[in-house]
């Protein structure tokens, strides 16, 4: 058994390290529930978010993406985990010797031509270190950080403790299936062989594509938690927000891209488009186009998904109330009424707004940025505390994450661009068969394969 598989007694340290940071909060809240008391939950929220802003691991990428589904949690929690930097300190060069021997041999370093020994960035489960290959190439070495599979079970377990008390306090949504998905999803990013696959899989889906840039996984200097990848240079997404309009719609529409093609073509998302996992890379001293960076969060779907999708788009651009609810269902939502098809609307609405529009717009279209979907969100909690709760199926967990993730995006570059026109673009040539073929012969080139149960 692999030494760093899911170890008992790593669980057991995870545990307590995270549960006396969290217990305090959790017990708070389940008190103020058993008295009948009203909690502070602004308070409450505060000392969540400084417990877990100083752990190491995937507690906090969970809470970061909690914090972007809409009433997952209270907004004052939401506001307060969102603020939460991915950014940890990294570790020591004794750790780096130590891992690398680990992952590639004694004589690691001889198998690169140059290796610095400071990372180059840090995260929450990993550092990445720039290298140089020795035919010249530079090379970016993502290394993952010890026992992050025991730290991944510990904290989700901690986690699911502390939001089903909220769930009891709070129902106005079911969170069970999200923290299916989300633990499925967290535990592959451990998997950086199936990363190596996603990133070969997006190099083909963008081979011939002038705005998009992804690196080369490079297999002999490779593990499971060692990826070693082609460096690409590019300079940060937000540098760009004062450039000229053209520039950044430019960018813009690669975002664009870089999500729905492979989502319309493929039934492939990337699920976790933050703002560190793109660069921006110049042609002939211009900014021309992105570098996407980070595969671990890599969603595949069955192309019949897809389809709802697109049926929902076009069940609210028609007004056709049957395509609507066969859309929610086709997504995994059970026992609609009238009244709750009515508040999923909102937040849909909200959603494909900017897909709406025949025309050249912002995101927000006149929202400031610190507004843009509360009015939706706010609406969408005080229906559902009256009408729910609904259960979020878990097939919605990432699309809806990307598609937040995505109008960030647009919105920190202050494009304007006809969404209308690129989304009906996208889809044009949309049939489940197409998408199945292209998808099947897709993840068989790469050695990936469509594990993920059917949405009903």
């Amino acid at each position: 058994m692999d030494r760093e598989d899911n170890r008992f007694s790593r669980r057991l340290q995870r545990y307590a390290r995270v549960g006396t940071n969290v217990g305090g909060a959790a017990a708070k809240m389940a008190g103020a529930r058993f008295f009948g008391v009203e909690i502070d939950r602004q308070e409450n929220a505060e000392e969540i978010a400084a417990a877990l802003g100083g752990l190491k691991g995937p507690i906090m990428k969970v809470a970061q993406l909690l914090a972007t589904i809409p009433d997952a949690l209270p907004p004052e929690y939401a506001a307060e985990l969102t603020q939460l930097q991915s950014d940890a300190p990294p570790m020591g060069r004794a750790f780096l010797r130590r891992r690398m021997a680990a992952e590639l041999g004694k004589d690691w370093r001889g198998q690169f031509a140059d290796f610095s020994q400071d990372a180059s960035a840090s995260a929450s489960l990993g550092q990445v270190h720039r290298a140089t290959h020795h035919d010249g190439r530079t090379l970016a070495c993502k290394l993952q950080y010890p026992d992050m599979q025991s730290a991944v079970e510990a904290d989700l377990n901690q986690l699911q403790v502390l939001f089903a008390l909220h769930r009891r306090m709070d129902p106005a949504i079911d969170t069970s299936q999200m923290f299916t998905e989300i633990g499925a999803r967290v535990r592959e990013e451990l998997d950086y062989d199936r990363e190596a696959r996603h990133m070969r899989l997006y190099r083909a889906f963008f081979a011939d594509d002038d705005l998009i840039r992804i690196p080369e996984p490079i297999d002999d200097l490779s593990t499971k938690r060692l990826l070693t990848m082609t460096w690409l240079e590019g300079t940060k997404l937000l540098d760009h927000k004062e450039a000229p309009l053209e520039v950044r719609n430019r960018l813009a529409t690669a975002m664009f891209r870089a999500w729905w093609y492979p989502f319309s073509h493929y039934a492939v998302i990337h699920g976790d488009p933050h703002l560190g996992n793109y660069t921006v890379f110049e042609d002939g001293g211009a900014p021309a186009g992105i570098n996407l960076l980070d595969f671990g969060c890599v969603r595949l779907f069955p192309p019949g998904f897809v389809k709802g999708v697109i049926d929902l788009y076009n069940g609210i651009r028609t007004d056709d109330r049957d395509l609507v609810v066969s859309a929610y269902e086709t997504w995994g939502f059970r026992g609609l009424n009238d009244e709750l098809i009515e508040i999923l609307n909102i937040w849909a609405r909200f959603i494909y707004g900017p897909l709406l529009d025949d025309r050249v717009r912002s995101i927000a279209d006149g929202i400031s940025p610190a507004q843009y979907g509360r009015k939706q969100a706010f609406q969408v909690h005080q229906a559902l505390k009256e009408k729910g709760p609904v259960t979020v199926p878990r097939e919605f967990v990432f699309m809806d994450r990307a598609a937040i993730g995505l109008g960030g995006v647009f919105l920190h570059l202050r494009a304007e661009l006809n969404y209308f026109r690129l989304f009906n673009g996208m889809i044009e040539d949309f049939s489940i068969d197409r998408v199945a073929q292209r998808q099947a012969e897709t993840l068989a080139s790469v050695g990936l394969v469509q594990s993920e149960p059917e949405a009903a």
